[in-house]
Order: structure tokens, then C-alpha cells, then sequence
């Protein structure tokens, strides 16, 4: 019998991306673990993801449905992934996840610590009969420590790794953004760590594999930029600050005549010295008291004030172009609509499309851009289920039948 043909590849160009050959089997559900085998199948890795019977990834019922109950989310989220429906909780779904496991580079898991080791499915053992396996683990707070065994979700490890802490306005309860960052960012470091990881065991023969640890608590702690040794060294605590970043001037969102705001970043002393030329402040320009960032931080509130009082004066259009045209970073507050119908990112090719329900649905592309292995996007996620006969012959020889 002829193997079973690959899913059909909407939009597919054939050119090579860095990813080709490596096979990945995907063993986590939601967001972390699966956003990091959404990167590597869009550069070209095999992702097989193993999803439970009951539904699939809850992701597939999540947030805004299309017409036929499926989540958007997940037909991005999904892309360029095979599914297989298996029951890990069953000795029959684990000793097949096994068997998959061992055809595999890489093994992505994003279960509370420990939870694989009780399936038969941890690294040691999967390791001692697939020695060059990369087993990379995404978990709330990491494999060890005191904490190791709770549960995290994005909300509450954003707030522990101190995300939360400096988002919002002084004095007001921490705001979140609309945005699971903090599984987003643990994706972005499982996926460096599996790269590290296969690129040392294929710098020379004979390497092993290895297993990567990441976290979300981590990820998000690693992003705090100097927090930790301000307050170290000269006990700060770097607080919230609203629509401006502590310690840097000026750079705020700017009421415009129109109702919206433009957000406008000055902090270079020569950018600051155009921006007051811009606006009619040759005074402020030409004040040798606020010729440096360091000057100009005390007397933030009167700068922004200043800035504040051109702009209202000026439709968020002509803002922008006056500041193009004197060369100061400015741009305006994007919605998902401003983005989709924006001609920069269209020409950049940040907006792909995938065949959905016989439609094409737009899909944001993965950055960065590559000259000659770009990634892409093949299809959306499929359907529960739909390659399971595709997987058992291409990965374990088993005919269909």
C-alpha cells in the first residue's frame, strides 16, 4: 500500500529552511511547550503533536471559534503541525508515545515536573536507549527547587518572576497585558535551548543530546534588564511607571487632536534637541540644563508636558509627520484591524495566509527573517487527529490500512 500523502501545503514554496529532517514530537498542550513547536515546524521542522482524545489541546476551544467550533488560536497556533490523537494516561498511549519519542531529535514537554517520569516517558529513560535525544521541558517554575511542583500558568509566573510588578500605574493594582508573555518568553528560550542543544551534538559525531530546563518564572525574571542590581547595590526598587519607563526622557504616549495617542521616544540627547525644534521649543532645545538623559529625568513631568501641549494642538497624522521629517521615533497605538491593513508589514511579508474552511485566514509570520532558509507557513492546525496514518507509516513503518 502507497504511504499516505502529506497534508496538502497551501502557500509552500519548496525552498529549504534550517530546520528540514529534524523531527520533533510535541507532548504539551496550551501555550509554552506548543508555541515552541509552532517555531520550529515554521522552519521547517516535523512536529508531530500528541494531543488527548477528549478533545484535543484545549486550545482548539479557546478564545474566538470559527464557523465550525474550531479556536482561530489553534489554527495558528497548530500550523505546520501533524496531529496524532494518543491517551498518555493509558500503558497503550504511553508505550506508542515511546515509540515516537525514540524516532525523534527532539522531545518537547510542558507537563507539571514529573508527571513524564510517572508515564515511563522522563529523559533518563527515554536517554538510555536514545542517547542523542534533546528532551526539552517548559514548567512554571522550573525541574528543581522548592517550587518545582506547582502548577504555572502565565498570570501568576509573570507576577512571581516580577513582570507584573513594574506594569501598570503607580499605585494601582499591577495590570496585565492582554497577552500570555510569559508563555510566550519560555517558548522563546526552549527553543534556543533546543537549538544549543542540536547544535553542539552536530558539531561533531558522537555527541550526546541533552536536556533542556526551562521556565516561565525564568524567562520572565531573565527579562527585567537591571532591576536586580539596582536594588542590589543601591537598594531601588524599580516601581511601575505607567505609560513612560523609569529613568528615561523623554518617552511617553502623547495625546493627539483627534482622540489618539502617538507614542513618541526622544531619549537620544541629539533626537531631543530636533524634537524641541519640531514643536516649537527652541527654549527647551537650547537649555544646557537638559542636554543630557541624566538632566532631563528630574524635570520629566515638564518636558512631557510640553510635548503633550503640541500635540493636541495636531491630528495623530500630522504628528507623524513631522516627526519623520525631523527624524524623531514616533507611531501610532495599533490595533489587530491597523495592523492587518498596515503597508509596512505587508511588505514585509509579516501577514501569511493559510487555507481554512476553503478560505484563506491570515496569520501572523514568525520573525526573524532569513536570506536564504526563510520559515513559513505551510498550513493552519489541523484537524484532531488528521495524521495519524501519515505518522505511524513515516515514523514507525506500520502500514495503513
Amino acid at each position: 500500500m502507497p504511504a499516505p500523502a502529506a497534508p496538502a501545503t497551501p502557500g509552500a514554496t519548496g525552498s529549504p529552511r534550517p530546520l528540514d529532517g529534524v523531527r520533533v514530537l510535541e507532548l504539551g498542550q496550551l501555550m509554552a511547550g506548543p508555541y515552541a513547536g509552532t517555531i520550529l515546524a515554521y522552519f521547517g521542522a516535523e512536529v508531530v503533536k500528541v494531543e488527548p482524545p477528549q478533545g484535543g489541546d484545549p486550545v482548539r476551544g479557546w478564545r474566538v471559534l470559527d464557523d465550525d467550533g474550531t479556536s482561530l488560536w489553534w489554527r495558528s497556533l497548530g500550523r505546520n503541525k501533524r496531529s496524532i490523537v494518543v491517551d498518555l494516561r493509558t500503558p497503550a498511549g504511553q508505550a506508542l508515545a515511546r515509540r515516537l519519542a525514540l524516532k525523534a531529535d527532539v522531545l518537547i514537554e510542558n507537563f507539571r515536573p514529573g508527571t513524564l517520569e510517572a508515564w515511563g516517558l522522563g529523559p533518563d529513560e527515554l536517554r538510555r536507549e536514545h542517547p542523542s535525544l534533546v528532551y526539552a521541558r517548559v514548567s512554571g517554575y522550573g525541574q528543581t527547587g522548592p517550587d518545582a511542583h506547582k502548577p504555572g500558568f502565565a498570570a501568576v509566573c509573570e507576577a512571581a518572576g516580577g513582570l507584573r510588578y513594574v506594569t501598570g500605574e503607580p499605585g494601582q493594582v499591577p495590570l496585565r497585558a492582554n497577552l500570555s508573555l510569559g508563555d510566550t518568553l519560555a517558548a522563546f528560550h526552549c527553543v534556543m535551548g533546543v537549538l544549543l542543544a542540536l547544535f553542539y551534538r552536530e558539531r561533531a559525531a558522537g555527541r550526546p543530546g541533552q536536556v533542556i530546563d526551562a521556565s516561565i518564572v525564568e524567562s520572565v525574571f531573565g527579562v527585567l534588564e537591571s532591576c536586580v542590581p539596582e536594588y542590589d547595590r543601591k537598594g531601588v526598587v524599580r516601581e511601575p511607571s505607567g505609560t513612560t519607563i523609569t529613568g528615561v526622557v523623554p518617552t511617553n504616549a502623547y495625546p493627539c487632536r483627534d482622540g489618539q495617542h502617538v507614542v513618541i521616544g526622544a531619549n537620544g540627547d541629539s533626537i531631543f534637541l530636533r524634537l524641541m525644534e519640531a514643536i516649537d521649543r527652541a527654549d527647551l532645545a537650547r537649555d544646557a540644563s537638559l542636554a543630557s538623559n541624566a538632566l532631563r529625568v528630574p524635570r520629566a513631568r515638564e518636558i512631557d508636558a510640553a510635548i503633550a501641549a503640541w500635540t493636541r494642538r495636531h491630528t495623530l497624522v500630522e504628528v507623524l509627520h513631522t516627526m519623520d521629517k525631523a527624524g524623531v521615533p514616533a507611531g501610532p497605538i495599533r490595533s489587530a484591524a491597523d495592523l492587518l491593513a498596515d503597508p509596512h508589514l505587508a511588505a514585509r511579508g509579516m501577514i501569511e495566509h493559510a487555507c481554512v474552511g476553503g478560505r484563506p485566514l491570515a496569520l501572523p509570520a514568525i520573525p526573524p527573517k532569513l536570506s536564504a532558509t526563510p520559515g513559513r507557513t505551510d498550513w493552519a492546525g489541523p484537524d484532531l487527529g488528521a495524521d495519524t496514518a501519515y505518522i505511524l507509516e513515516r515514523w514507525l513503518g506500520e502500514p495503513t490500512r
